[in-house]
């Protein structure tokens, strides 16, 4: 990108000049862009400072004392409430009232829609333009209603003397009051005249009218301190936060302007998350409704556990809903609600979908079971007749937190062990160095992965049943009926099975410092009981994590802007102003990090804002559920349940570090790139979210693509003679390799068919190669029909003889004119004309869809079902004499449907074998188009032996008695071999047209694309769909073949070309990569899929191969806040910028950042994953 470019357009630029001024005062427009006259702009002031003037005279009234202070209040609330209404009826009157509506010429069409002409200053325009109004009257009633109770509040909150109580300070006043005045004035014209776009923007449609809500209910907070403060006296922290936020409200505009503070809906269910994760002890989860159905079941734990009277029942209490709660409850409702649905159903339950992935086993509930109750005896034994005392060197608390740090240590050695970097920095000496081949791979892993079922059984079994014991025995359990000890013991208990390797970490620290500090003089013993200081430990636990990922993604964003020569002159005062002011910037970072929110870089560059607090999932839809699907989006689809094997194995021996809520991981495959999310997790379990990134490769994400590349080879292909600790080159990417994983998935191969598809020789034989083709095919495909026919013994005793029903002619046969043949159509001509410059194939899009379209509606039959044809007026279930004679000579002149009864009758047709149906070609496939000359002319091109060693080789007669001598009759059949002949012929001569001539490379690729060339046989050919399918996979088959004589060597005989061509019948789809049969191939897992293209641009032939095999993929961590920052600028730019420029900075390919694949990731509509899979449950067991 070109240094010049800047990071908006001029019109972009414009649209954000006039948007965020009215961003900054609540929703007046000051900044029009074009000439609007002066009453436009009044009557904009005169409704923002209307509710000052309100509150203005109830302030007056009671500072001259004629008025309390609350009846001021009412007063102020009511004259609000009553010009709220006002306001919003006359906009609904105006928006009611028929007006013609008058646009303003103008040259600048982007600017045109922004553009109005007003009447009057009262006009129904006016008012539209000026007050918008509600989309619901039920918001019309609320909002007016929030109006008046914000003002009333508002004037009391703000009393003079109010203020001057306070602080003592009349300056202060009056600076408080100003700019109070101006905050509230600026919630009030949001909510009831016009609402300004936000930049903190969650959702990207407004529906239910949120957004007005977001300014007053802020400013609600802070009157609910102050009313707290005035009816609860004497309380000093009261008072000082009472005074604190005072000094604050009065900085809420530029809060909102910044975008800090999140809208209601963000900040509904991160409240919840925070909650539930830091003070109730669950997890972040995979969708809305269930983390609001979890919030309120663990809060109700807490307060249940409150009122329970007994210190034992207390214990099993928390102790037994702990490990319930920390089940995947939501697998196991849904699994328990499938199997209810399906005993009620009975035997219908086939019908009902099936889950793809793994039901619950009865072990897996008999070992929960097991562990719930072990649990409860454990806890219920040692709360009752062990002892309580504090933590000192020899109790046995004390002695439980040795073994816990011991624990903690052998954990952290083999969860380090797994990984490829220990502290992603060096190179675990015992990781195998080269991973480029999966046996060798899985053959060096092995003590790795018995390493991983060591820690995993101390994880899961031994460490939990070491924190409840160290639990139990705490003293301050002793204290009921206590909120402290309800909520931290609680979230404790819950902890302990929900997220086990922090919980131990947690249960050590608190241990080790109490053991450090033994005095009961300090704060931290005196006044916290145990299960208090591990939330405490929780949180600061996450938050430094939290400010170490966010310190490196700064350093990372400066190092980017740094090194990036395109626009160095641009940020290098940038990089000099966070040096200069890096005290301010760590403020930044630390503010970011206590609110959980992610540390946003202004359009990627080193200019940092602390962007609003948001769920983990960052994205307010329900995963999974969208995803800009296209070709190759099957690939993921297939490699997703392999993939997800493959994660369970790694996750469950530590491969990817700690398992946290909102973890990023990217894979990387040949062409292919997955990321990987973290939903949920808990007890034996975690919930995934895999994306598949877009494999039609731009410059940027190739760009990005070959530096993931880079980062893994440098990590897993290290050559033998490597340093035993090598340091990681790329430590300052956002990305650190993880592992490799084994998953079963398509490896791409493309080859130039150059010397192959244009080799004189090759398409000579190809001529040859295609009947033989044909003749097994069809020969293979009549087999096939026969064996789902009914019993063959029940149709011979039905018929006394085998004949052969000739149906009436659907279609008028062509004349044996010789020159009615040569009378071509021109159009088709046109298509079919090599390019003069070359062999490209100039094929017209969906010309074989047009010759299909006008085909007449064709049933079919089922396979199995005895087919029921019409011949004439009768059915071919009831033949009549007449029918069985009707048949097609060669070379009639053309007949009218009408006149079909007219037609002439040639003798009965009698298979000389009575076998000799089995193999009966369908009887619309027998009628003729070709003139006798034709047919002769071909005939002497159909391969007799090959035909004769097929049919010896068929396997429907093995079960007959003397089947040697079956098929030596059925060979002998001349009527059967005729109508093979013709069959066979006719369609050779639909796939190369009038000219027998040796094919050109571009006619082989049209002919494989399904565009046949014109001929008196195309039009009989493709009223069969059937039969065209055959003759195409015929061709296909026989390309194939001639591509791998070329590469192999020459068939011998016919016993390996029969080889060769059962093997692409089991094992290869050949065809084209837009059919939808492709991609069932895919879904199938076919192990080997072909197709045949053209390269344009190199003016090549090209074989794309897919092989299906298990192979390695590459996984990496990222930086999960080095992610956040990205999709909240991504958020931030789209939703509020509206900067949707393709070639933008913030999208543009970065090998730290991975700006463009991160972007990529986001869900759409901002980015734009071609694959997004609904959460996946994987088990830890």
């Amino acid at each position: 990108m070109s240094p010049d470019v800047p990071l908006l357009n001029d019109y972009k630029q414009d649209f954000f000049l006039k948007r965020f001024p009215q961003t900054v005062l609540g929703g007046p427009r000051l900044k029009l862009g074009y000439c609007a006259p002066p009453y436009i702009y009044l009557n904009q002031i005169i409704l923002f400072l209307m509710p000052w003037v309100l509150g203005g005279i109830g302030t007056l009234l009671y500072q001259l004392g004629i008025l309390e202070d609350y009846y001021t209040a009412i007063l102020s609330g009511g004259l609000m409430l009553f010009t709220a209404f006002v306001i919003q009826f006359t906009s609904l009157h105006a928006r009611n009232k028929s007006v013609t509506v008058e646009r303003m010429l103008t040259t600048d069409i982007l600017a045109e829609e922004d553009e109005h002409e007003f009447t009057s200053c009262a006009g129904a325009e006016t008012i539209k333009f000026l007050i918008p109004g509600k989309k619901y009257i039920a918001n019309t009633v609320f909002h007016s209603a929030l109006a008046g109770l914000l003002c009333g509040l508002g004037t009391w909150y703000l009393l003079p003397n109010r203020i001057t109580l306070l602080y003592g300070s009349v300056g202060g006043t009056v600076l408080l009051f100003v700019f109070g005045w101006m905050t509230l004035c600026i919630g009030e014209y949001s909510l009831i005249v016009n609402t300004a776009t936000e930049t903190a923007t969650f959702q990207t449609q407004d529906t239910y009218e949120i957004t007005p809500l977001m300014r007053p209910l802020y400013i609600f907070f802070f009157f609910s301190v102050d009313l707290a403060h005035r009816f609860m006296v004497n309380v000093p922290v009261l008072q000082q936060l009472n005074q604190l936020l005072h000094i604050l409200f009065i900085f809420l505009p530029f809060l909102w302007a910044l975008g800090t503070l999140p809208p209601p809906d963000a900040l509904f269910l991160w409240a919840m998350e925070q909650v539930l994760e830091f003070g109730l002890g669950g997890s972040s989860v995979s969708t809305h409704l269930w983390l609001l159905i979890m919030f309120f079941i663990s809060a109700g734990t807490a307060v249940t556990s409150y009122f329970i009277p007994s210190t034992v029942g207390v214990v099993l209490f928390m102790t037994g809903l702990g490990f319930l709660l920390s089940l995947n409850l939501s697998k196991i409702g849904f699994v328990f609600k499938l199997n209810v649905i399906r005993h009620r159903v009975g035997t219908k339950s086939k019908t009902l979908p099936n889950c793809s992935e793994k039901q619950f086993t009865w072990k897996e509930y008999l070992f929960y079971i097991i562990v719930l109750v072990l649990a409860l005896l454990e806890t219920g034994l040692l709360h009752h007749f062990a002892g309580f005392s504090q933590i000192a060197k020899n109790s046995p608390q004390a002695i439980l937190g040795y073994i816990l740090m011991v624990l903690f240590i052998i954990l952290w050695i083999l969860k380090e062990i797994q990984n490829v970097y220990i502290f992603g920095i060096f190179r675990n000496p015992f990781y195998p160095k080269d991973v480029q081949t999966v046996t060798l791979f899985l053959e060096k892993q092995t003590r790795l992965a018995k390493i991983g079922v060591v820690r995993r059984i101390l994880l899961n079994l031994v460490s939990p049943f070491a924190m409840i014991a160290f639990l139990s025995l705490d003293s301050s359990l002793q204290g009921l009926h206590s909120v402290s000890v309800s909520i931290g013991f609680t979230r404790a208990f819950r902890m302990v099975w929900q997220n086990t390797e922090n919980a131990l970490l947690e249960t050590v620290i608190v241990s080790a410092v109490h053991l450090l500090i033994s005095s009961t003089d300090i704060w931290w013993n005196r006044s916290l009981d145990t299960g208090i200081r591990l939330l405490l430990v929780g949180i600061m636990r996450d938050r430094l994590i939290q400010f170490i990922s966010k310190l490196q993604f700064a350093v990372t964003v400066l190092l980017a802007s740094w090194t990036e020569k395109k626009r160095r002159k641009s940020t290098t005062t940038l990089c000099i102003l966070n040096i200069v002011f890096s005290p301010f910037v760590l403020v930044l970072i630390v503010f970011s990090t206590l609110l959980s929110s992610p540390l946003l870089p202004l359009f990627t560059l080193p200019l940092f804002l602390v962007g609003f607090p948001r769920p983990v999932q960052s994205w307010p839809g329900v995963v999974g559920t969208t995803a800009c699907v296209c070709a190759d989006t099957v690939y993921y689809y297939q490699m997703v349940p392999s993939l997800t094997t493959a994660l369970q194995s790694a996750m469950a021996a530590g491969s990817l570090g700690l398992l946290l809520p909102g973890s990023h991981y990217l894979g990387r495959f040949q062409d292919r790139l997955i990321w990987i999310m973290i939903l949920e997790c808990g007890y034996t379990y975690c919930c995934i979210n895999i994306k598949g990134l877009e494999l039609q490769e731009t410059s940027c994400h190739t760009a990005e693509a070959r530096r993931v590349d880079e980062v893994f080879e440098s990590a897993f292909e290290q050559e033998e003679y490597a340093r035993v600790c090598s340091i990681n080159e790329h430590f300052g990417n956002v990305l650190t390799p993880c592992t490799a994983l084994p998953v079963k998935l398509y490896s791409d191969a493309r080859n130039v068919l150059s010397g192959i598809i244009d080799s004189h020789d090759n398409l000579r034989e190809f001529k040859g190669d295609l009947v033989k083709v044909l003749v097994w095919i069809l020969v293979q495909y009549c087999s096939r029909r026969s064996s789902m026919q009914e019993n063959v013994h029940k149709i011979e005793n039905k018929r006394k003889a085998s004949l052969i029903v000739l149906p009436a002619l659907n279609t008028p046969p062509q004349t044996e004119s010789p020159e009615d043949t040569d009378s071509l159509n021109s159009e088709t001509l046109d298509d079919w004309s090599d390019d003069v410059f070359g062999e490209e194939p100039t094929i017209k899009k969906g010309r074989e869809k047009d010759q299909l379209k006008i085909l007449p509606g064709i049933n079919l039959p089922i396979p199995g079902s005895v087919e029921s044809q019409r011949v004439g007026n009768h059915s071919t279930g009831t033949v009549t004499e007449n029918s069985l004679y009707k048949a097609i000579v060669l070379g009639y002149p053309a007949i009218d449907k009408g006149k079909q009864e007219d037609m002439a009758y040639i003798p009965l047709m009698e298979f000389s074998c009575s076998h000799s149906h089995l193999l009966s070609l369908p009887e619309e496939w027998m009628s003729n188009c070709l003139p006798n000359s034709k047919v002769k002319e071909m005939s002497s091109l159909f391969p007799e032996d090959w035909y004769q060693f097929v049919l010896k080789q068929l396997e429907c007669f093995h079960s007959e008695e003397n089947a040697s001598v079956v098929v030596e009759e059925i060979a002998k059949d001349r009527v059967l071999k005729d109508f093979y002949v013709h069959a066979v012929m006719t369609c050779y001569f639909s796939l190369f047209g009038v000219d027998n001539m040796i094919p050109s490379p571009g006619h082989i690729l049209r002919v494989y694309n399904g565009v046949l060339p014109w001929s008196v046989a195309l039009d009989w050919l493709t009223e069969k769909p059937e039969l065209f399918q055959l003759a195409l996979k015929a061709f296909r088959y026989t390309l194939k073949l001639m591509i791998d004589k070329a590469s192999l060597g020459p068939v011998e005989d016919f016993k390996e070309l029969t080889n060769c061509l059962e093997e692409y019948e089991s094992d290869w789809y050949i065809g084209l990569v837009s059919d939808e049969k492709w991609k069932e191939a895919v879904l199938q897992e076919k192990p080997y899929l072909f197709s045949l293209g053209y390269d344009p641009h190199m003016g090549v032939y090209t074989g794309r191969v897919l092989t299906l095999q298990e192979l390695l993929i590459q996984i990496g961590k990222l930086n999960t806040e080095a992610v956040r920052g990205q999709w909240a600028n991504l958020s931030w730019e789209l939703l509020y910028a509206t900067n949707d420029d393709e070639e933008r900075y913030s999208i543009q390919a970065h090998p730290l950042l991975l700006r463009n694949l991160t972007v990529q990731a986001a869900d759409p509509p901002l980015g734009y994953p071609i694959y997004s899979s609904k959460p996946l449950h994987i088990r830890l067991f």
